[in-house]
Order: structure tokens, then sequence, then C-alpha cells
């Protein structure tokens, strides 16, 4: 007998949501030719990994609940979701049998093994990624989307972490070295963030353990609370470049919009500007208080994943073809 749950109302829906710590749910139709070629890898998941009352598989037919399918900004089939603690955390579109498998089998061993985080865990088909927030409804976790091979920061104190490490999936602060990255000579951070494919970026979040302005207004290492964003540069913008060059967003992080627990800020972008976005470059021109220095822990990414791009060999710049 099928453990999977045929949702037939909203209420049912939002009920398992709030009941059940993980819900998968697979939002399909009947015509759907694909819908129905990933449907007994799903119910074979269903099979494996369905634990009473912790994990639990739907299927919502999307022409019999319409109102379901809306209200989660369904606009292909299929689409899988996978909701922990009520917050939608992983969005699976199209037939992709290995990237939900993948899902759900790491955030189903996440849920066996108990882990414990102040913030919380989202599984964009890789990797359980800690995030400080939870996305926007309807948005997923994209930093795996980084090409981290292409990252370029400057101005960091090379006696820290690198540009990779805040993009790391672990949670900041439970590693042995120093895992975060601050500034060198000044409080400016210029960061080069190229994409596997071209996304569309609804927000960041930007996680800092350097002390608010509020708790120590005279601390050296600081918040960042001025930043400039620019989309689909080839490579990263000077310092100076920078001044002369138009933003595509310029925003001002206040000190009230960091959450106090996870250290973290949620910094919501004009969404129809940052469509297909192949690259960012995030300036942080200026820190809060009188800080001399900028200190960020974790950067993720939140929107959604697009078409796969042709990355190539990666070659320093300059080197001949």
């Amino acid at each position: 007998m099928s453990k999977t749950v045929q949702i037939s109302s909203p209420d049912q829906f939002d009920n398992l949501i709030k009941s059940s710590p993980i819900v998968v749910a697979d939002f399909y139709a009947d015509w759907c030719g694909p819908c129905k070629t990933i449907a007994p890898i799903y119910e074979q998941l269903s099979a494996q990994l369905s634990r009473p009352g912790r994990i639990t598989f739907t299927k919502v037919n999307t022409d019999q609940q319409q109102q379901v399918a809306q209200s989660h900004n369904i606009r292909a089939m299929p689409t899988f979701l996978i909701f922990k603690n009520t917050k939608e955390v992983t969005r699976i579109q199209g037939a992709d049998a290995r990237a939900l498998s993948t899902a759900i089998k790491n955030l189903a061993t996440e849920a066996e093994s108990s882990s414990s985080s102040i913030g919380t865990f989202g599984t964009p088909g890789g990797p359980s990624t800690w995030l400080g927030a939870t996305p926007p409804k309807g948005y997923a976790d994209i930093t795996s989307e980084v090409d981290v091979r292409g990252l370029d920061l400057l101005n960091a104190d090379s006696s820290l972490g690198n540009a990779r490490i805040l993009f790391d999936s672990s949670e900041p602060g439970k590693k042995k070295e120093k895992d975060w990255v601050e500034s060198d000579t000044d409080e400016q951070l210029m960061l080069y963030i190229p994409f596997q494919s071209t996304v569309k970026i609804r927000s960041l979040q930007l996680t800092s353990f350097a002390p608010s302005s509020a708790e120590d207004e005279t601390a050296e290492i600081a918040r960042p609370s001025r930043l400039r964003l620019f989309t689909n540069r080839f490579s990263n913008l000077g310092f100076d470049e920078a001044g002369d060059v138009q933003a595509t967003q310029e925003i001002e992080i206040k000190v009230g919009e960091w959450d106090k627990k996870t250290r973290t800020a949620k910094v919501e972008l004009r969404f129809v500007k940052f469509q297909n976005v192949s690259s960012l470059v995030v300036f942080v021109e200026a820190v809060e208080g009188a800080g001399e220095k900028c200190r960020i822990d974790r950067v993720r990414v939140v929107g959604e994943s697009g078409e796969k791009r042709d990355m190539g060999p990666l070659k320093k710049p300059g080197e001949d073809e």
C-alpha cells in the first residue's frame, strides 16, 4: 500500500506541513508526460523514506487543487517542493530524478541524525547548506549555483578565510580555523560571484559575527552597512572603477535588519533587475559605526536556478586560448 498522501484540500495540505517536520510534495497533472515518467521513482522514494509523523510524502493534482498550486507559485509540472518545519527549503522543477533523490535523501539523513543548528538547513539538490534565514515563499537557496572556481575577492586579509569560505555549506563558527573574511587596508570589500547557470536572484543573506554598532560603537571590526551590486560583469571591478559604473542596486542595511540569533541580514533585491544573472559583484562600500574593517562570515543566494552554462576550461586572465 502506498505511503504517499493524496492531497484533497488546501486545509489538509496546510495541516500536514504544520504537523510533519518534513513534507515532500509532488505537484503534477494527469496530462503531463514527464510527471508520469518520474511517478514510479517518487513512489519508490516514498516507500523507502516515509516516516510516520516525521517525513511525509504527498501528491498534489494541480488541476484539482488549483488553490494549493497557486499559493505555492507552481508554474511548471512536475514541481517538487520540500518543506522543513513549515518552511520551503528546496524546489525542483522538471522530472530530474537524480536531483530529487539526492535532495530527499540528504534531508532524510539529516532528520535521522537529529542534527541541530541555530539557523536552518536547506538542500538545493546537494549537501545540506546552513541558512541564517528562511527563503521567501516560492524561492529557494541557490548558493550551489555559485561557480566557486571563479570567485574573486579584493582587499581581503590573507591571514583569514578566502572567498570560498563565504559559500561554505557549514554553519559559521563551527570550524577550528578562522572561517570568515575580513577586509585588509580599510572597510571596503569587492566580491565577484560567477554562477554555473543563468539565475534569478530574489535576495542575498549576509552573515557577520562582528559586533553591531549598538553593542560596541567603537569596534574596529564591523558589519556591512552599505552595498552596491552590479550584474553580468565578465570580471571583478576595481574600487576606482566601481565609483564610475552605474550600480544595478544600492542598498543600506539598517542595524535592526540583522537577526540577533543567527547574525544574518536578509538583503531584499528588486527582483525585476536581477533576472538572467550570470555574475554578481557585491561592493561593500561602508560598515556600521566607526568600524575600520568589515567582517563577513557567510553569503547565501536566494532565488531561482536556470539553464546551466558551458563554463569551459578554467583559465587565468591573459592566458592564451
